[in-house]
């Protein structure tokens, strides 16, 4: 299946609609339960910990950053893979997997947030491990809020719909806390740094990169945003729990975090919107928004079919700009700031 299907089939379903419409239609959180708690009521680390879930920016909030708890280091040919838990706020450990090419000292970095409902099932794909390094970049991959093992210790009723200020706001500050982690180490060349996301997770990628200057390269696919037309009309959004969406209350709370609103505001030097026409999870009108709002210097690729877009995407062509662009960035010598200049 890798190579003439690409190891992006996970996007073009996202583009064809077929993961997202089918949570749609079956369940309202995930395909699971949600799993037994982890959350120990002993953890005394995070006392003190707040967070402020009506802005992507860190400065009104106060996350307090465990030491990371390495899992394993698992050696491969021409790379390797490091699985950390990494954790800042109470009851939400992260699996972050930091996967390295090998004969690289400092090599640049590339996030990679995919869409709600993915979990980390690509982050241990040997086959997406070697495309992603091969060209000699790391990637960091872990996933959003209340998505895959971050959805425990929760009613079934709240997932990440009706959760969406938390999971926009927390996940966007899980960018930057995972930069000030990697911004520890000596062994990643921080100022050059890109991210590559997907729906849900190109909305806090567009967050993100508007409050920290320290993503230099983006690139988002099929962003969600346009919160009103994209609850009203989104086939994501379940029907039974449409109405709730759609009160002046709850899309009061997400207001201030609507892509549409900050994507013009993003400080990546290079951006890319990639948008799939045919794909109906973010409706027209909303998508139209969302490409009038991007940057004037920014590239906007569409893709009017899903043949376009799966042959954009064949044999890992789909990373090719972001390589292109990451090299195209001065190397300079290590990044002297943990945390980014607000």
């Amino acid at each position: 299946m890798y190579g003439k299907l690409s190891w992006f089939i996970r996007v073009r379903r996202l583009a064809l609609g077929v993961i997202l419409l089918s949570v749609a239609q079956v369940c309202t959180a995930q395909f699971v339960p949600a799993s037994p708690p982890i959350a120990n009521p002993a953890d005394k680390r995070f006392v003190g910990a707040s967070e402020d879930w009506t802005t992507p920016a860190l400065s009104t909030s106060k996350l307090m950053p465990a030491p990371p708890l390495i899992g394993y280091i698992t050696d491969y040919p021409g790379y390797t893979v490091e699985l950390s838990q990494v954790q800042w706020r109470f009851g939400d450990p992260l699996d972050l997997y930091v996967i390295k090419p090998k004969g690289i000292k400092r090599p640049p970095v590339i996030i990679y947030l995919y869409s709600y409902p993915t979990d980390t099932d690509d982050f241990k794909s040997e086959a997406w491990q070697r495309a992603v390094t091969k060209e000699g970049f790391a990637a960091i991959g872990f996933v959003t809020a209340l998505t895959g093992h971050r959805y425990h210790d929760r009613p079934m009723r709240e997932w990440f719909l009706s959760e969406l200020q938390e999971c926009l706001a927390t996940s966007a500050h899980d960018v930057q806390m995972v930069l000030n982690y990697l911004a520890t180490r000596d062994d990643l060349d921080m100022n050059r740094v890109g991210m590559f996301a997907e729906g849900s997770g190109a909305s806090v990628a567009i967050l993100t990169s508007a409050v920290d200057s320290r993503i230099k390269v983006l690139d988002i696919v099929a962003p969600w945003g346009d919160w009103p037309t994209w609850f009203a009309d989104s086939p994501f959004v379940p029907k039974e729990e449409r109405a709730d969406y759609v009160k002046p209350e709850f899309l009061q709370k997400v207001a201030a975090l609507d892509p549409v609103d900050w994507l013009p505001k993003v400080q990546a030097k290079k951006i890319r919107l990639q948008d799939a026409t045919f794909d109906t999870t973010t409706p027209k009108a909303a998508k139209e928004k969302l490409r009038k709002a991007a940057p004037a210097s920014a590239s906007v690729a569409i893709y009017n079919t899903p043949e376009e877009f799966n042959a954009a995407r064949n044999h890992n062509k789909v990373m090719e700009w972001t390589y292109d662009a990451l090299r195209a960035l001065p190397e300079v010598g290590p990044a002297t700031s943990v945390a980014a200049k607000k």
